[in-house]
């Protein structure tokens, strides 16, 4: 490549000299008009002059060219390895509807429980889906500043405390906080939809005057404000901003976070993600997309990712962080270390707005880009938490890329937490990276819930089944899927 650059530079940089003086030139044509006299006496002598001008130009071109060149080699050769620095996590924060504690929510997850119920936060009798993964129980004491509490939107406030209890789950006090080095940490916390229920309510205020309207509705309904107040709250001045994917944000805010940590740009960074969709204009507007389950009179039922009576997924919602550290910051505190964050990466169908690609190409892009960068080998991978969300298509265009990459990998076991959180849509990455590192932690991965009649050309050997499964994770690979394209995954694995 280095070869290619020089003469490269030197040709761009000619050819916009070259291309200055052109305009140079027309511009004194239009100017003094060839045989108008005097006029064509004065036009030669300036084009001997241009002419005179791009020759020297074009000599000093090469050698600006030249200079960039070596002044890019200088930046090259200063680039630091981002691999040197390897990221841990230290600590995990959930509020889900199976609990808000992650081992509370691993446990109910490990026994089967499912958290998928009748809504019950408003009337929903004339809409064809009435069930969701509802958070029932939830309170902020303790966590958020009630004056706050009181305007804000609940995916800010399950946002804010998801984090903090990570903060707490890793160890990192107030009394330890304030001896961190606060430019060196971080909050990169996303959300899909953002303060869907502040907004509604300032449209709703906005009917009778802009005078009942909130203050904050603007605000407090973009997705970066969660981020920024827990930031404000902890006084982190680090990389500070929200990511939204759609149902891929928090596994697009974890990787970026952990590159912010492998670039040496920080320590410390606290990344997940957070949504609270369940108000009527969200269970409405995916009504409206036909992609919900409708089987009411069953709920727990209802989420059956890779069974063939699978017809929709279920709404959910809440919140899931993890403290990423770097490794050297985390031994010298005395963390525990809970797994390894290996790497990830991004890619786009450019297909469809909500359909995966027919031959699952930016799926298995996307999965072979991620081993490569976290340096795995795809024989080391043998548990995948899958996106898996209970719709027709995406369940197996999903299944047939992961089998394309690891082909026939006896020791592969593949579930879906959605079979019992429900889909939490931006939050449901970061409660999956939560399931995937406390797999490695205790060594159990969770059923595959209402498995009960797989597709034919889904293998059953490959995922898990109606109970939890031994399993010592080499390498977990944590997938998330998004409306418009997005797919991402992330690779962790017992710290060694």
């Amino acid at each position: 490549m280095a070869a290619v650059a020089g003469p490269l530079c030197t040709w761009l940089v000619a050819a916009c000299l070259s291309e200055a003086c052109d305009a140079e030139e027309s511009k004194q044509k239009h100017c003094c008009p060839a045989g108008s006299g005097a006029g064509g006496g004065v036009m030669l002598g300036q084009r001997r002059r241009l002419g005179a001008r791009r020759r020297g130009l074009a000599r000093s071109g090469m050698a600006m060219a030249v200079a960039l060149q070596a002044e890019r080699s200088v930046v090259e050769k200063r680039k630091p390895d981002i691999k040197q620095r390897r990221v841990v996590v230290t600590g995990m924060g959930v509020v889900t509807p199976l609990g808000h504690d992650p081992d509370v929510f691993y446990n109910n997850l490990l026994d089967g429980v499912s958290g998928i119920s009748e809504i019950e936060r408003f009337d929903c009798s004339n809409f064809p889906t009435r069930i969701a993964g509802e958070i029932k129980s939830f309170s902020t004491d303790g966590w958020v500043a009630p004056k706050l509490a009181k305007r804000m939107d609940k995916f800010m406030l399950y946002l804010i405390t998801a984090g903090k209890k990570a903060l707490e789950n890793g160890g990192l006090t107030e009394e330890l906080r304030n001896e961190l080095d606060k430019t060196r940490c971080g909050v990169l916390i996303g959300s899909a939809m953002g303060g869907m229920k502040v907004f509604n309510d300032a449209i709703e205020a906005l009917r009778v005057s802009y005078k009942k309207m909130n203050p904050f509705c603007v605000p407090f309904a973009t997705t970066n404000m969660g981020s920024a107040i827990l930031a404000m709250d902890l006084g982190w001045m680090g990389p500070n901003y929200s990511i939204s994917t759609a149902c891929a944000t928090s596994n697009f805010c974890i990787l970026n976070a952990a590159n912010h940590i492998r670039r040496g740009e920080v320590d410390v960074m606290l990344c997940g993600g957070s949504d609270a969709p369940l108000i009527p204009i969200g269970l409405g507007g995916f009504v409206a997309c036909r992609a919900l389950s409708q089987r009411n009179s069953d709920p727990t039922k209802a989420s059956r990712p890779w069974d063939m009576g699978r017809d929709g997924f279920v709404m959910g919602e809440g919140a899931g962080v993890l403290v990423l550290e770097e490794l050297e910051h985390a031994k010298e505190r005395g963390a525990t270390i809970y797994a390894e964050f290996l790497g990830g990466s991004f890619t786009c169908d450019a297909y469809h707005m909500t359909e995966p690609h027919p031959e699952g190409r930016g799926i298995t892009l996307c999965i072979e880009k991620a081993l490569a960068d976290a340096g795995v080998a795809r024989e080391e991978i043998n548990y995948v938490n899958a996106h898996a969300t209970s719709t027709q298509a995406g369940d197996l265009k999903e299944y047939e890329a992961i089998v394309r990459c690891f082909r026939q990998n006896p020791q592969l076991r593949v579930n879906s937490t959605k079979s019992m959180t429900g889909h939490l849509i931006g939050a449901a990455g970061g409660i999956e990276a939560v399931a995937s590192v406390q797999a490695i932690r205790t060594g159990w991965v969770h059923p595959n819930l209402n498995l009960e009649n797989p597709e034919d050309t889904v293998d059953v050997g490959v995922l898990v089944g109606s109970q939890k499964e031994r399993c010592e994770v080499k390498v977990a690979l944590s997938n998330s899927f998004g409306f418009g394209g997005h797919n991402s995954s992330i690779l962790f694995a017992p710290f060694k």
